[in-house]
Order: structure tokens, then sequence, then C-alpha cells
């Protein structure tokens, strides 16, 4: 599938570098750029119309964030993880994610019951009409709010920050139909945790999470080894 393929693309005519990230972002998620592809400066000038400068910048930031590597004589290149990285950014996550959850109180605000509510509708839409970057964006904006309940602006950034550098990781789970279903029930369940209180279970669930994109990565570059 060509780059920028799926719809409701950003328009970058409007934001510069930073839509231009945000769009190469989710098309590292979505698949369309996996591991060690290429990120040709010619070819992006040419796909959102922006000068050589403007599309650097995007790459710098990209660069900075973890999301991609450059390579002597070969350029910038969608970053791949050894099966260590893989583990240590999970565990990083892991630890990140559950003392998020032991600081939540609980049972949660209302009001912010209510918009996590808002936005999972607006997630169980995307899944609905098969639209994979609303699916990313909406499923973005659950956990970015979810965990901000913490009440530690720090965790809450470190947490978004580690999930961010796992988007090559995550790659292709995010395409499954399979993947997509089971990921909208378990946002449903963490819901209903959250209205009960109950604590520990929302700790395991919010684990249980996290496992399925790492073990679909780490399985598909079991089967590139010789």
């Amino acid at each position: 599938m060509a780059m920028g393929a799926l719809a409701n693309e950003r328009c970058p005519s409007e934001g510069g570098a930073s839509v231009i990230t945000a769009t190469l972002e989710e098309d590292i998620v979505l698949g369309l750029l996996a591991p060690r592809v290429r990120l040709v400066e010619d070819e992006l000038m040419e796909r959102f119309s922006a000068k050589r400068h403007v599309v650097r910048e995007a790459l710098a930031q990209l660069e900075s964030v973890g999301l991609i590597e450059r390579k002597r004589n070969i350029g910038a290149m969608v970053k791949a993880f050894s099966t260590d990285e893989v583990v240590h950014l999970y565990e990083m996550r892991e630890l990140l994610e559950a003392e998020a959850m032991r600081k939540i109180p609980l049972p949660l605000d209302r009001k912010a019951l209510k918009e996590l509510e808002r936005i999972q509708a607006g997630h169980d839409t995307a899944i609905q009409h098969q639209d994979p970057r609303s699916i990313f964006r909406t499923n973005q904006e659950f956990h970015r709010l979810l965990f901000a309940q913490c009440g530690n602006a720090f965790l809450s950034q470190s947490i978004e920050e580690f999930a961010r550098r796992t988007h090559a990781i995550r790659f292709g789970a995010l395409m499954s139909r399979e993947r997509q279903l089971q990921s909208q029930k378990e946002h449903h369940e963490l819901l209903a945790l959250l209205a009960q209180g109950a604590r520990e279970r929302l700790i395991r669930l919010t684990l249980e999470h996290l496992v399925p994109p790492r073990d679909h990565y780490l399985k598909a570059q079991e089967a590139l080894q010789p």
C-alpha cells in the first residue's frame, strides 16, 4: 500500500512540519511505513507539497522521539528494534502505566468517566467504519485522558513518551480486525472497572492491554531470523 493511501489523512497545507510528523507517526503505527523503510526527502516533499527544510524539520522531530534513525550512506529510515529493546521498552511501559493506575482516585470522578465514554464512543464508530487513522487517534485520546487521571503530570507525560517510542513496534497490530475488536472490548472493561473502583483488576487489565502488540512484533522479528 502506498504512503498516505488510507482515508482521513491530515492536510499538510497548514501546520508545516508538525502535520508531516503526525501523519508519518500514523503511517508507522498503521504499517504503511514498516521498520527499516527509508524516508526519502524528495518523495516526502512531493507527497506533502512541502519545502525541503520543512521535511527535514519533520524528520528531525521523528528522530528526536526515537521513531526513525539515520544511517550513513542510507539516510533516514523507520527504526527497527532488537528483541532486548522491545522487552526493555515494554518493561518501562508496564512500570509507568501500573503506577498510574495505582494513583487514579477510584471510583473515577463521574465527569472524567463521562468524557472517557464520549471518546470511546468515537473509537467505537471508527472501528465500525474501519477508519484506521481515526482508530489510532481516538485510541491515543482515550489513553491520554485515562492516564492524566493519575494526577501526576510528569508520570502521564512519561507514559505518553514511551507509548510514542513504541509506535514502530505496534505496527501491524492495529490493522488486525481481531485486535481492533479485542482492544475495543478491553477499553469498555477498563471503563467499567474505573466506575466500580476495582483497582487490582484495573491494573491487571492495563498490563494485559500492552501484550498483543509487543508479542506481534517479536513474533514477526523471529520469523525474519535466518
